[in-house]
């Protein structure tokens, strides 16, 4: 748990860290004021950036897994590997950007995206949109009910590298959930039950169970569904044309995506909280940013979720302009600010953190 600071100093004092504990019952208010004052001219999410982004990481993707696949050469083979799985990585990372975009602000770019990325990964945006949202409700961030929180700085030391190395079976379940669990939920309603309930969201808390899908979700699931439905035996049937070697191959690059992706979550917060609600401002030092001038955070932590902690202040800022609002605000509020505090230098002095945390957890 943080230690709690003596309140007679101040977090603007560089010698202090400003921590959650400091903020669970009050806002920070000239923090907040000044997020919101300070960006409102870049708040508009641009379809020339958005729209090359996706279908270029998307494209390296595919390209990647072709040359692991054909390639002869197991080193260039291994190479292009990494190469796809970084690049798909980062396409899938959309997924994040689509949940708080406005509806109207890229025309198609749901679609695309689905079409492109998320259906072909058998991640669809359905498993993200209306989930994804509840973690950001100031009333439920970090509560049983948030799906993407669990305190791991507060659970065991074996907690951790499970939390990483499950991610690995992710392209199996994605391939059973739609290739066996919808056709027998579309026969069987319980089954369509337990699994909308446990088995269709990205998230982490496996106590989370999402509500049945309403309006034009609802929609928008079956035909996302329909969708990972004949991709997933797509998949199962090129066994039989082209055998084994390309599905594996393809499912061992996911399957590596999947673990960045989880260790990238593992320090996206410092998972302090144990179920308390609490202010925008204590969210804001319970989540992480790892600004530059380090560059490994965009690669671990690309489109805009090197600023995890900026994004939880403002939701909705696009991932282009996240850069230039952490430059304002940093200026602004200067150095030893409460906005200081959830500035981290990299992943393994958080992973470190984190790591001796669980050793002295009960």
């Amino acid at each position: 748990m943080e230690q709690t600071l003596d309140p007679a100093m101040s977090p603007r004092d560089p010698a202090v860290r400003a921590t959650r504990a400091q903020f669970l019952s009050a806002d920070d208010k000239d923090m907040l004021r000044a997020a919101r004052d300070l960006t409102k001219d870049i708040a508009q999410a641009k379809a020339s950036i958005y729209w090359p982004d996706m279908l270029i990481s998307a494209a390296v993707g595919y390209a990647g897994i072709a040359g692991a696949i054909l390639l002869d050469s197991v080193p260039l083979a291994i190479a292009c590997g990494l190469i796809a799985s970084l690049a798909l990585y980062r396409a899938l990372m959309f997924i994040h950007e689509l949940t708080h975009i406005h509806r109207n602000s890229l025309p198609r770019f749901r679609l695309g995206w689905n079409l492109l990325v998320g259906i072909p990964m058998l991640t669809p945006s359905f498993v993200y949109e209306g989930v994804h949202t509840i973690h950001h409700k100031r009333t439920q961030y970090g509560t049983v009910e948030d799906p993407e929180y669990l305190p791991l700085a507060l659970m065991k030391p074996w907690s951790l590298p499970l939390f990483v190395l499950v991610a690995l079976l992710a392209p199996v379940a994605f391939i059973v959930r739609f290739a066996v669990l919808v056709p027998l939920g579309a026969l069987i309603p319980p089954v369509r039950r337990f699994v909308w309930q446990r088995f269709s969201s990205l998230s982490i808390n496996p106590e989370f169970r999402r509500r049945p899908p309403e309006g034009e979700v609802k929609s928008r699931v079956f035909w996302q569904e329909l969708g990972g439905f004949i991709w997933s035996w797509a998949l199962i049937g090129s066994v039989f044309v082209f055998g084994w070697k390309p599905l594996l191959v393809a499912m061992a690059i996911l399957s590596l995506t999947a673990v960045l992706n989880q260790l990238r979550t593992l320090v996206a917060h410092l998972w302090e909280n144990e179920g308390e609600p609490m202010t925008v401002t204590a969210q804001f030092l319970d989540s992480v940013n790892v600004p530059p001038p380090g560059f490994a955070a965009e690669i671990w932590a690309p489109v805009g979720l090197r600023y995890h902690a900026l994004h939880h202040l403002m939701p909705s800022m696009p991932y282009h302009s996240l850069p230039e609002a952490h430059r304002r605000l940093k200026r602004e509020l200067g150095i030893g600010s409460t906005y200081d505090g959830a500035n981290h230098p990299g992943m393994l002095n958080l992973v470190t953190r984190i790591a001796r945390s669980t050793m002295r957890a009960r």
